[in-house]
């Protein structure tokens, strides 16, 4: 079925990417607090879709994060389309059952979301893969963290601001200064949650060193 042990490893991280950024859209229209601060929890999911970018960068270079990224907006762009029609469709009433303000409450909010995290996804990618790539120019195969991290500083930087500013703010949602609060605390959790998760970069590095040049 597969050609090479790398194309297995691809799929399997290609899969973990895509749920995260999936799920990531559908949950995101839920606020919560981070000590007095406003945080979308779509923030919690990111870390780990850029800790699969690292490793995707790693084995497959910058072609293999680019496809994988438009393979990924077009999908989330088809979960845009599925949720327009949903929302549109009147549903069956009755004790119980969720009406069409509940079902609006929840997933009308992640169009916008959706709108946001494509245009941030497909920048903060860009600017991921070009960072990363740079780090490794100057280290080669050393130093994994610098490389992993330094790119996440600055890419997740502008994820934060693009998403919010047009989920939360363009829309009237929020307000100025809880905008800029809210996206630095975002910066601020995905950050520490990428910087906890650098021993799984390593991790993941082994695991596939080891199944890629296994007999």
């Amino acid at each position: 079925m597969f050609q090479s042990k790398k194309d297995l490893v691809y799929v399997i991280l290609a899969g973990i990417f895509i749920t995260n950024a999936v799920v990531a859209e559908l949950i995101g229209g839920k606020l919560i607090y981070v000590g007095p601060y406003l945080m979308s929890i779509g923030i919690l999911p990111w870390p780990v879709v850029f800790l699969t970018t690292d490793l995707i960068n790693e084995y497959f270079g910058k072609d293999g994060v680019r496809k994988l990224s438009l393979i990924t907006a077009c999908l989330i762009s088809y979960c845009f389309v599925l949720l327009f029609f949903a929302l549109k469709i009147p549903a069956v009433k009755g004790d119980g059952l969720v009406t069409d303000a509940q079902f609006h409450a929840v997933f009308g909010q992640s169009m916008w979301i959706i709108v946001g995290s494509i245009t941030a996804f497909m920048v903060s990618q860009l600017i991921d893969v070009t960072i990363f790539h740079f780090f490794k120019q100057k280290t080669g195969n050393k130093m994994i963290w610098l490389r992993s991290t330094g790119s996440t500083v600055i890419s997740q930087l502008f994820d934060s601001f693009i998403v919010l500013g047009i989920a939360f703010w363009m829309t009237g949602k929020i307000s100025t200064p809880d905008y800029i609060a809210s996206a630095f605390t975002g910066y601020f959790v995905k950050l520490t949650i990428a910087i906890v998760l650098t021993p799984l970069i390593y991790l993941g590095h082994s695991m596939i060193e080891k199944y890629i040049h296994s007999k």
